[in-house]
Order: structure tokens, then C-alpha cells, then sequence
């Protein structure tokens, strides 16, 4: 009986319905594409180090995990990997370069990261090889660079920096591509260490004796769930240095937590503003029909059937809106250049479908509340 009376208001008033439809798939094209904002975001910023086949990471001492400001004396690395549980560790340089081509392709400005062969914080190449050797002079792109400059293994690309005053190119071989690991919002780039210190950009070119500083160490443990004791471990015995989890790391980068803390205040007014306007609209629908509500309770309906035919009503109109909103946004993000940072995960996706339908009965609660309430002979003006 509910579930009859529900539909058959909706289908007597379906052009009514349809336009409020209309208005919570607006709601949740809204959210979805904010949470899909903030996970492309978020990935752009952390997709590197979250991929690391690593546990822990290892920075200089009071640089607050910034990737930027660490720097370690190279020697710290032998320091770190002869202590027992440390299955492995690699040490890592950052540095922003400008990629250059000679098929004529626009120039990409990406992160240059320097790393050891076979150590953590290589990554693989499904295509190609990864870098085996310290003196190898190769590299490894994202998939990004290779379909966005249309370079393929065994090209050849150019490396623009910065050497004192003078910029320099140097011509390298593309021997890998890997899977998508952008670092502060740019593909990356890999080299080996070595490499990455003879051409990253520096202000000084006359000190050719400098030492090998890298950024970071990646560390990978014996027993992964130790991450804790170890990190405490790590700091009692090699000085200068603080350790942290891949999490940690990541969210402490600049900007990070603000960026995330805005996009998501955004989502939390969008679904409360969903409540209210739900709320509202199903308010207004139950006090046009209060004589109807009367004349049903006055021929015997129970009360528990007028609210589960209100209740599923809301839920009817909430589900096709929700569903007309989530289509429009997946074919929108279709549609989008490649350089806008939208990414949809399972995850996010189901939590936010979930929460946009309990918004329906959420905000018509009050109208629910009133259907029960209605009197027979007073709605019938008796």
C-alpha cells in the first residue's frame, strides 16, 4: 500500500518531482566532483611517495618532513642500512628540470628525481627496463610525460636546468616508462642518483669536489609493522635525522592539510545545504496535501503506511537524482583535459553516493514528522 501510494503521487506529478530531481543531481554533481577535485589533488601531490616500496622515511632533523628542505650527508645512508631490521634503504634527490623534445612536443616542466638502482625508491617500468646501474645515463618517465609528448622507449629527450647563470641541455635516453608517480604537482622524471647530481639545477658550478647531498632516505624494514619502534629506533642511533610513516610524510608537504581542509569544509556545506533544500521541498509537498493525508487516516490508514509511503517517496526521488547526478559528472570527467586534477577512487565514490542518499530521508524527517501528526477531522476542516 506504501509503495503504491508513493508511486502513484510521483507519476501524477512527475514533471514536479523530475525538476526537484534535477536539483539533488545538481547537489551531487557538486560533491562528487569536489571529492573528485580533492583526490586528484591530493594524488598530484603524494602519488610519488605513497607508491614507495618503502616503510619509512628518513629526513634531516628539524625540517618538519619537508621533502625541500632536507638535506642528508650521503654517508648517513651506510649509517642507516647496517642496523638490524632495516631490510634495505635508498637515498633520493628532488629537483624541478624542464623536459624539452625533439618531436617538436611542448616542453613539461616535471619533477627530476635521482635514485639507486634497485633500491627503494626506484620504481619499476612496465615498459622498457628500470635503471641498473649508478653510471647509467638513462631514464625512466611517467606514463604521463610519455602520452602527453608522444615519447616512446629508446627516444631520446632533452633536460633543461639551471647551471649558475647559464641553462644547459643534456640529451638522455628514455630506457622505461613507469605507472603515474607525480611529486608536488608534476610528472616525474628518474634518474640514477649519480646522474641527478651531475645535472640538477645549481647555483654554484665552480665546487666540482661537492659532496653527494641528497633529500630523503626511503627505508625498507624487516618487519613492516615495526614502523613505529623502529622509527624511535633510527633517531636514538643516527644523529641528525627524524623519521616518519609514507602518511606522515606526504600530509606534512605544504599546503597539503589546508588544501584537503578546504575542499572538504565545501562538501560538508554542499550536503548540509542538501538537507535544507530536500527538507524544505518535502515540507511544502506535505502541507499541500494535508486533506489527503486526512481523508486516508479518516478511511482507516494506518499511520506507520503514510510515513513509509513519505519515506520511500524521498527515497524514489533522491535515488533517481543521485543517479542522474553521479552519470553527468562520470561523462564530464570523460570530457576533461588531462592537466585537471580529477581523480574518482572506489572508495571516495561509494562513501559519497552513500552519504548523498541518507541526505534524502535526512532532510525530510520534519515532513515525515508532520504527515504522522495530521488529524483526520481537522485536515477535513471538521
Amino acid at each position: 500500500m506504501a509503495f503504491y501510494l508513493s508511486i502513484k503521487e510521483i507519476w501524477r506529478a512527475k514533471g514536479r518531482f523530475f525538476l526537484f530531481s534535477l536539483v539533488i543531481a545538481l547537489i551531487t554533481f557538486l560533491v562528487l566532483f569536489t571529492a573528485g577535485l580533492g583526490e586528484g589533488l591530493a594524488s598530484a601531490n603524494k602519488e610519488y611517495l605513497e607508491k614507495l616500496d618503502a616503510d619509512v622515511l628518513v629526513f634531516q632533523e628539524d625540517t618538519g618532513y619537508s621533502t625541500i628542505e632536507s638535506r642528508l650527508d650521503y654517508r648517513i645512508l651506510k649509517n642507516v642500512r647496517r642496523w638490524d631490521g632495516v631490510a634495505d634503504a635508498g637515498a633520493i634527490g628532488f629537483s624541478n628540470v624542464t623536459l624539452t623534445f625533439p618531436n617538436g612536443a611542448e616542453a613539461i616542466d616535471v619533477s627530476l628525481i635521482g635514485v639507486e638502482p634497485g633500491k627503494p625508491g626506484s620504481p619499476p617500468a612496465y615498459l622498457g627496463e628500470a635503471i641498473r646501474t649508478k653510471q647509467a645515463k638513462v631514464v625512466v618517465i611517467d606514463e604521463r610525460i610519455a602520452e602527453q609528448a608522444k615519447v616512446q622507449v629508446g627516444d631520446f629527450i632533452s633536460i633543461k636546468t639551471t647551471q649558475g647563470a647559464e641553462e644547459e641541455y643534456y640529451d638522455i635516453k628514455v630506457a622505461g616508462i613507469t605507472d603515474g608517480r607525480q611529486y608536488f604537482f608534476q610528472p616525474s622524471v628518474f634518474v640514477s642518483l649519480q646522474i641527478w647530481d651531475d645535472i640538477r639545477p645549481k647555483a654554484d658550478v665552480e665546487n666540482l669536489n661537492a659532496p653527494l647531498i641528497p633529500n630523503i632516505i626511503a627505508v625498507r624494514l624487516g618487519d613492516p609493522a615495526a614502523v613505529e619502534s623502529m622509527s624511535r629506533f633510527l633517531e636514538d642511533r643516527v644523529d641528525g635525522i627524524e623519521v616518519t610513516d609514507i602518511k606522515t610524510a606526504y600530509e606534512s608537504s605544504p599546503g597539503y592539510a589546508e588544501q584537503q581542509s578546504t575542499l572538504n569544509t565545501m562538501k560538508g556545506f554542499t550536503f548540509l545545504i542538501g538537507v535544507l533544500v530536500i527538507g524544505g521541498f518535502f515540507q511544502i509537498q506535505t502541507l499541500q496535501k494535508v486533506p489527503q493525508i486526512g481523508m486516508l487516516k479518516a478511511i482507516g490508514t494506518a499511520n506507520h503506511v503514510v510515513a513509509n509511503a513519505a519515506v520511500l517517496q524521498i527515497i524514489l526521488v533522491t535515488l533517481f537524482g543521485v543517479a542522474l547526478g553521479g552519470l553527468s559528472t562520470f561523462g564530464l570527467a570523460i570530457g576533461l583535459p588531462a592537466g585537471i586534477p580529477v581523480l574518482f577512487t572506489s572508495t571516495s565514490i561509494l562513501t559519497t553516493l552513500v552519504a548523498l542518499m541518507l541526505i534524502g530521508p535526512i532532510g525530510g524527517m520534519v515532513s515525515i514528522r508532520l504527515a504522522i501528526k495530521v488529524e483526520p477531522l481537522t485536515a477535513l476542516g471538521m
